[in-house]
């Protein structure tokens, strides 16, 4: 069973950056490939970003290019997500979400996904 855990979520004005943590309670975490969804009040969950089990691939919804980096430490088990310039249109509630893949599997779809944590706020004032 896998256990991932957000932190890092907070209150912060538009322009402002945050970074998510969130750290996974497994053996083997080069296995797993990790992304990073929202959820914002009233509407689905979306994708955000993605990097694969080996942490060589990425990939990050359009909406966020350039502002938002994915990265992860295997000595930590840590799963990052630096958030840069960031916008009211920003605000939601952040899950990190696990799957076993392949290294060549970079996963953008909520369905694609075994794992998930608790979630962390994340509000953007203007």
């Amino acid at each position: 069973q896998v256990q991932l855990v957000e932190s890092g979520g907070g209150l912060v004005q538009a322009g402002g950056s945050l970074r998510l943590s969130c750290t996974a309670s497994v053996r083997s975490f080069s296995r797993y490939g990790m992304g990073w969804f929202r959820q914002a009040p009233g509407k689905e969950r979306e994708f955000v970003a993605v990097i694969n089990s080996l942490g060589g691939s990425t990939s990050l919804t359009d909406s966020v290019k350039g502002r938002f980096t994915i990265s992860r430490d295997f000595a930590k088990n840590t799963l990052y997500l630096q958030m840069s310039s960031l916008k009211p249109e920003d605000t939601a509630v952040y899950y990190c979400a696990a799957r076993l893949s392949e290294p060549w599997v970079v996963a953008r779809s909520r369905g694609e996904y075994d794992y998930w944590g608790q979630g962390t706020r994340v509000t953007v004032s203007s």
